[in-house]
């Protein structure tokens, strides 16, 4: 005799954790929601999976819903599967992160009225987030901190073009503290992934410095996916 199985249904999220460089201050992606649980609070863009999407389908699906923003590529580090983290019920959620530049062409505009806006906050002074999402977050940046001393996600947070000093900068936002500034050049520059150029910063009022480019073709065949930086 067949054996009938049950239905089975399942109640998933997705929460974006999108990091963000504008040449100062290192941010995160937030949403102010506008329906309860904890509307008017601020969050980490997600929602429930559809049934009929994949996981990557929903996660882009929910980032443009929320935000506006389309084409950023994301990638899943995390399953959130605490019994109590949703009110409402058992919800587990799957975090998905990426790192981008900030520009003016990058306009946040929620297509969604779930979301009331949406706006790029610096990470040193974060308003208390809904749900976990704070627990959500710090695993992001625990990500981040682990991956940008053994690959270059750094070059993802820069412009094409850059200083040693921006390259410096993200460094130490990404990990929380100072770096010696000789020692970080002569190890940077050892790695022979930088391509020095023959331009100077424009526009700024002290003495302009050389501007460099990631090489991703040299690193690529030097170091192929890990390099201890």
């Amino acid at each position: 005799m067949e054996q009938i199985l049950p239905h089975l249904d399942s109640v998933f999220s997705i929460d974006c954790v999108l990091f963000g460089f504008d040449g100062k201050e290192l941010k995160i992606l937030l949403i102010e929601r506008n329906e309860e649980p904890f509307k008017d609070w601020w969050a980490l863009p997600g929602n429930i999976v559809g049934p009929d999407e994949s996981l990557d389908q929903s996660a882009s699906r929910i980032l443009y819903e929320l935000t506006g923003l389309r084409g950023i590529f994301m990638e899943q580090y995390y399953a959130f599967g605490d019994p109590n983290r949703h009110p409402q019920g058992r919800v587990i959620t799957l975090a998905y992160y990426a790192l981008i530049r900030l520009g003016g062409d990058k306009e946040l505009r929620p297509i969604s009225t779930y979301a009331k806006r949406a706006n790029w906050l610096p990470i040193t002074d974060l308003p208390k987030l809904a749900f976990d999402h704070q627990k959500i977050y710090d695993k992001g940046l625990e990500k981040i901190k682990r991956r940008i001393k053994h690959q270059p996600i750094a070059f993802e947070l820069l412009p094409e073009k850059f200083t040693l000093t921006q390259l410096q900068h993200v460094y130490e936002l990404v990990l929380g503290k100072k770096l010696d500034k000789r020692n970080f050049r002569k190890k940077i520059v050892s790695f022979g992934v930088l391509k020095e150029l023959d331009e100077k910063q424009k526009g700024v009022s002290y003495r302009a410095a050389t501007l460099y480019r990631f090489d991703k073709r040299k690193y690529a065949k030097l170091f192929g996916k890990e390099i201890s930086f």
